[in-house]
This record gives C-alpha cells, sequence and structure tokens, in this order.
C-alpha cells in the first residue's frame, strides 16, 4: 500500500453510538456529532442501511453529508482488504479536503468494531491522519444495567468471548472465568449451549436480543432461546451467587 503523505487538516472521530437508544449516546460523542462535516457509516456491500446511522440521526446536523462505505461480507482477504483499501481512501479524501469527519459504530469503536479495520487502514495509507475515538457504551453494559445483572464484583474476574470460537477453546476459557459475556451468538448457537450445558453456567445465563429495539427479547432459561439468534444478540454469564 502505497502511503499519502500531504498534510491532513480534518479529523476522524471513531464514535461509539451505543447498543440502540439514542438516548445512551455520551455528551461527547453528541457534541462532536452536530459538528463535522461527513458522517461515514459502514454497510453491506448488498444494501445501505446502518443501524448505527439510524441511532445517530437524532443528534446529527440537518445538512451533514453522509457517505456510506460498504464491506462485503465475507471471509475473503483479498476482498476484504480491497474494501478496507478503497474505504480508507475515501476517508482520506475527505480529511485531505479539509473536512472534519465521523465514523459511526455500534458499541465502542474498539470492541469487536469495524473501526478498528479501518483506523489500521487509514494509518497506514496516511500516517499523518488526525484520528480521535470517542467510546460508546457497550450492549452488554446496557443489557447488565437492563437486567440488574452484576458482571463483577469484589475479586473476581470478567471475559468478553466471541461466538465465532471453536468449542474446545469455548469450553475451556468458560470453566476458567469467574463471569463472562459472549458476542457474536449469531453463529454456532447451538455448539455454544451445549457448552454452557458442560461447565454449569447455562442455569444463570442470560440471552439478550436487540437491547432497545423493536423485537427485543430477554430470556432467563437459555432453553428457551430461539435455535437461530438474531446478529445483535449476546449472552450474559454472570457467577452462581447461590454458592
Amino acid at each position: 500500500m502505497t502511503a499519502i503523505h500531504s498534510a491532513t487538516t480534518g479529523t476522524l472521530y471513531g464514535i461509539g453510538v451505543g447498543p440502540g437508544d439514542p438516548d445512551l449516546l455520551t455528551l461527547k460523542a453528541a457534541k462532536i456529532l452536530g459538528t463535522v462535516d461527513v458522517i461515514f457509516a459502514a454497510a453491506s456491500t448488498k444494501n445501505d442501511y446502518s443501524t448505527a446511522l439510524q441511532i445517530a440521526a437524532p443528534h446529527l446536523r440537518k445538512d451533514v453529508e453522509t457517505m456510506m462505505l460498504g464491506f462485503p461480507m465475507t471471509r475473503d482477504k483479498a476482498a476484504l482488504a480491497i474494501a478496507w483499501q478503497d474505504n480508507a481512501k475515501a476517508v482520506a479524501e475527505v480529511l485531505n479536503s479539509g473536512r472534519s469527519g465521523a465514523f459511526l459504530t455500534l458499541g465502542d469503536p474498539l470492541i469487536y468494531s469495524t473501526f478498528g479495520y479501518l483506523m489500521r487502514t487509514l494509518t497506514e495509507l496516511c500516517p499523518d491522519a488526525n484520528i480521535e475515538v470517542v467510546p460508546g457504551i457497550t450492549s452488554y453494559q446496557a443489557s447488565a444495567a437492563h437486567t440488574r445483572t452484576i458482571l463483577c464484583e469484589s475479586g473476581e474476574n470478567l471475559l468478553l468471548l466471541s461466538g465465532v470460537r471453536d468449542t474446545d477453546s469455548l469450553h475451556a476459557m468458560l470453566a476458567q472465568a469467574d463471569n463472562s459475556v459472549i458476542l457474536k451468538t449469531y453463529r454456532n448457537f447451538g455448539a455454544i449451549r451445549q457448552v454452557l450445558d458442560a461447565t454449569g453456567k447455562k442455569g444463570e445465563t442470560v440471552f439478550i436480543s436487540r437491547l432497545g429495539m423493536e423485537g427485543e427479547q430477554i430470556i432467563r432459561n437459555i432453553a428457551d432461546a430461539p435455535e437461530k439468534p438474531h446478529y445483535f444478540s449476546h449472552l450474559l454469564i454472570p457467577k452462581s451467587k447461590k454458592d
């Protein structure tokens, strides 16, 4: 990748818009969203819809420019690399024009977010890019508050896991953790449920889907959770307090 060395005068903000409720944006995020020139929103190359953009909409300028950045839903590393480079070039062009931009991401920009890939690629392409990250409330923080689930206390630990992991790895990690959160449960959910059963964790597990959105589900009996959860689904697995 050939670096672009021209000075960048605009700033890119990576902004976490939270889990779904527009009221859960931070004051800093709302302030920045009301001032930037361009909004960057990630979308599948098959459509131009962005949940993050809908969440942020109440806080945007009426005349703000919106630019959808397409990312293919594939594991093909070559195709993904091309998409990241193309999108980074589009962002760099805005910054080099002196305009500021905000890349919207659900939850927090640095936790399982497309922003991390964009930030890394943009930094390689344009080393002098001005980038600031504004943290956001995660889905599991919001669901813990909503269900009054204590994520960790005293000397306990909290393990954040991806449901895309292999079963053996997931089993070993859950067995060692006091409290856990599993994101990306839309894949391998049957296997995840079996691991929870095998590790004796299913009785405490809380299933949350589309929190704060239409079709919200909160299920405290994992056996009642759908076989194929929605993309916006995760699990809270607190330590049993019965011991």
